[in-house]
């Protein structure tokens, strides 16, 4: 545990500022999840160019996460943090602006939803790293529960607000929320008193072949883990799957259960996905108590993988909300699960690269490659089609899983790093 921190996580002052700084950039950036799709399906009119935004979330840490790992790990996390929420506050910020002005278009749309999730990673590779020194690895789990626990309360609430709000208000207009909890982000991460990097002495000076031998030392830790490496493979196939799903979450609510992009409903069928995660964040630090980590993902998994398929042939909205629930709870357990191992068992010094490596080919080659083909099968075949036939590839990852070393280590034989 880290000196000086409170035994309780709610008494520990720096991990409240931690936690609600990160409260407050989940709600903006969800509000930014469900108003910039609808954004540029207004814009449009286009499945193709919708899906398009739901990939420019992910496509970043494919060809930029590597890099911002290994930066993080040498740069201060701290201010590393608190700038790229300052930039990212100025480039969403831009849109409402643009349409205020009346120059708007769906070309910057589609540039700051990819810029701001490049700037986006560095924040990511820090913040990886940051949480295990703040409150020391025995807390990780518990740690990143609280956080989950607070994303899916606001995935909860924030998104039949924001479906109400896309009623009355442009969803332009509405990014300024994001843009503002990207500034009190910020605010709150300065204010973090303790450490969240170990010291750094005698490292290396900062050049191309030395970020890219570190680049290499954090890929050869997760190649070499069995534990990390079948949980990130795992969690590259679901990503896969839940990227073709939600780039045609907005189609397929106007399209097929006929609510629209609009008001309480569509709202709710966003939002009872965080109802799913708050199960599964407070279930974890139980279930950890019970079975190790890889047991929770060999379990879960095949419920994720069978509510991906089911949720997309349901015959009415709130058949849909009730499949999404439980898709959620499997699906987020088995993501919050896969990230608090790799917190555990990673070196302090290699924590942002083997994360962000980790989160480059599960969000970034998963998300984003799930995402374009979901488009294109939702546009060549229809969206209720395209979710199904996105959702039947989360069973690969059932295969892979129930076939890998995870069954060992779930037996208890933990594997060495090679």
């Amino acid at each position: 545990m880290t000196t000086g921190a409170p035994q309780r996580l709610r008494d520990d002052a720096d991990f409240r500022r931690y936690w609600l700084a990160r409260a407050l950039s989940i709600t903006g950036s969800m509000v930014t999840a469900i108003a910039l799709p609808v954004l540029v399906y207004r814009l449009s009119g286009s499945t193709v160019l919708t899906a398009v935004v739901t990939a420019l979330e992910s496509a970043p840490y494919l060809l930029a996460g590597l890099f911002a790992g290994a930066l993080a790990d040498r740069w201060n996390r701290r201010r590393t943090m608190v700038t790229a929420d300052c930039v990212n506050a100025v480039l969403v910020g831009s849109v409402p602006l643009a349409h205020l002005l009346g120059v708007l278009t769906v070309a910057q749309v589609l540039v700051v939803a990819f810029t701001v999730q490049a700037v986006y990673t560095f924040f990511d590779g820090a913040n990886f790293g940051a949480l295990p020194v703040l409150v020391g690895r025995a807390r990780v789990a518990q740690a990143n529960s609280a956080v989950w626990t607070a994303s899916s309360l606001i995935e909860l609430f924030v998104p039949p607000l924001t479906g109400l709000m896309l009623g009355v208000l442009d969803p332009a207009s509405l990014l300024t929320l994001d843009a503002l909890s990207f500034a009190a982000s910020a605010f709150a991460v300065r204010g973090i008193v303790r450490a969240m990097s170990e010291p750094r002495d005698g490292q290396p000076p900062l050049r191309p072949r030395v970020v890219l031998n570190d680049i290499a030392d954090g890929l050869r830790y997760l190649v070499r883990h069995a534990g990390v490496r079948t949980m990130t493979i795992i969690g590259s196939i679901q990503s896969f799957a839940g990227g073709g799903f939600m780039a045609l979450i907005v189609v397929w609510c106007d399209r097929v259960l006929h609510i629209g992009t609009s008001g309480l409903r569509f709202g709710l069928v966003w939002g009872v996905w965080g109802i799913g995660g708050l199960i599964a964040a407070l279930s974890l630090p139980r279930l950890l108590k019970r079975m190790p980590p890889a047991a929770i993902t060999l379990y879960a998994l095949p419920m994720s993988a069978l509510l991906g398929v089911l949720a997309p042939l349901s015959p009415h909205w709130i058949v849909a909300a009730l499949a999404l629930l439980v898709w959620g709870s499997a699906y987020v357990l088995v993501i919050v699960n896969a990230v608090s191992y790799r917190q555990q068992v990673t070196p302090e010094h290699l924590l942002g690269r083997v994360n962000t490596a980790g989160r480059m080919l599960s969000w970034g080659v998963g998300w984003t490659l799930g995402s374009v083909l979901g488009g294109l099968l939702g546009n060549a075949f229809g969206p209720r089609t395209g979710m199904v036939l996105m959702g039947l590839c989360g069973c690969v990852g059932v295969v892979v899983a129930w076939t890998s070393p995870l069954r060992r280590i779930a037996a208890g034989h933990e594997p060495q790093v090679a």
